[in-house]
């Protein structure tokens, strides 16, 4: 019996919720019985931040792309993800990235190959007029959509009608929390510093509050060719808040920061299904985070693992984190709750969903 050759595609690798993701399938489906990977790099820049099973099959183009040869690198691209999606005759593809998915797509047309698109973004998101409506005349010729949550699915169903759409959440990793665990005052916030994810408003709140002991820390670094950790950093310095407020970076390890801190805080106001968030509730971090479209709502059980805030209202966000850090068997309490919110997101449970739907 021939083996059944799943290809997965994504402009790169690096560290990111995305990639993160497609680099946990990736693994999971390979101990698959009878399944050959393939994993299809074809953006800017090729580096893997994530640990690939060496089983994997990786294919990249041999140029580089130029930036200022934008068309012709554009042209290169698309003809090398034709070639090789059609060399590896795949059965099933599956391409993550809402703009790049409009490439994936345009790469393969007319070679009736089977492929999957599913978007990492807030799913209302326009992403300007040429993307959309590429993303509406070529989405209907895919083989299927996974969305991330039933918000998503309710937007795709009216933009694309599309007959063949489900809903998967993504992987959180289950933490294991050892009796050991030893939680300080600390509120943690991890994500890219990007302008949606609102550092600035979480920086002034937690100045706002200000609770002797405790600090904020955020795990991330800038991204997407924005550089606020400067500002953010300039914003911290004015308020003579450098001993309680640190912006660590990017950081491998960040499961330490999870099992150390004692709440959650997160500002985002644009998300497709926020992996921290799972990662936090996982690591029995009760979290405060803004109700944005998309996301939140699906893990957080508000007053049970943690609050739901109206998207933007900083008066209510500082009065539930403020009770968090005030109210000691509360935290507890949520504490307790949040690792099984989440057990339904298993990797295991969630690749079995990617992978049973791109191949039946």
């Amino acid at each position: 019996m021939s083996k059944k050759r799943i290809v997965l595609v994504i402009p790169y690798l690096h560290a990111g919720g995305m990639e993160r993701v497609m680099s946990e399938l990736a693994n999971q489906f390979i101990n698959y019985t009878n399944t050959e990977i393939h994993l299809v790099l074809y953006g800017k820049k090729s580096d893997v931040f994530y640990k690939i099973s060496e089983s994997v099959i990786f294919h990249k183009p041999l140029f580089s792309f130029e930036r200022n040869n934008r068309i012709i690198s554009t042209i290169k691209t698309i003809y090398f993800l034709r070639k090789t999606l059609k060399e590896i005759k795949a059965d099933s593809i599956l391409s993550f990235g809402e703009i790049w998915n409009n490439m994936v797509l345009l790469s393969v047309f007319g070679l009736k190959l089977p492929v999957f698109v599913s978007d990492r973004c807030q799913p209302n998101k326009s992403l300007g007029r040429v993307h959309d409506l590429l993303r509406k005349k070529l989405y209907p010729g895919a083989k299927g959509i996974i969305a991330q949550t039933e918000t998503a699915k309710q937007v795709y169903l009216n933009y694309f009608t599309h007959p063949n759409i489900k809903v998967v959440g993504n992987p959180i990793k289950a933490t294991i929390l050892g009796e050991n665990v030893k939680r300080e005052k600390i509120v943690l916030s991890v994500g890219r510093l990007i302008k949606t994810k609102n550092y600035d408003l979480l920086i002034k709140s937690f100045i706002k509050i200000r609770i002797a002991g405790w600090s904020l820390i955020i795990v991330g670094d800038d991204a997407i060719k924005q550089q606020n950790k400067i500002q953010l950093q300039s914003l911290i310095n004015d308020n003579n808040a450098t001993d309680y407020i640190v912006l660590e970076g990017k950081k491998k390890n960040v499961e330490k920061y999870y099992l150390k801190s004692s709440i959650f805080a997160f500002t985002s106001s644009s998300e497709g299904f926020p992996n921290v968030i799972g990662e936090a509730l996982s690591s029995g971090l009760p979290v405060v985070a803004y109700d944005c479209i998309a996301g939140p709502s699906d893990i957080i059980q508000d007053g049970i693992n943690g609050f739901l805030i109206p998207l933007f209202d900083q008066n209510v966000f500082e009065q539930k984190l403020k009770k968090l850090m005030e109210d000691h068997d509360l935290r507890e309490l949520m504490s307790k709750n949040a690792p099984e919110t989440v057990k339904k997101f298993s990797t295991v449970d969630v690749a079995s969903d990617f992978f049973s739907f791109i191949t039946k």
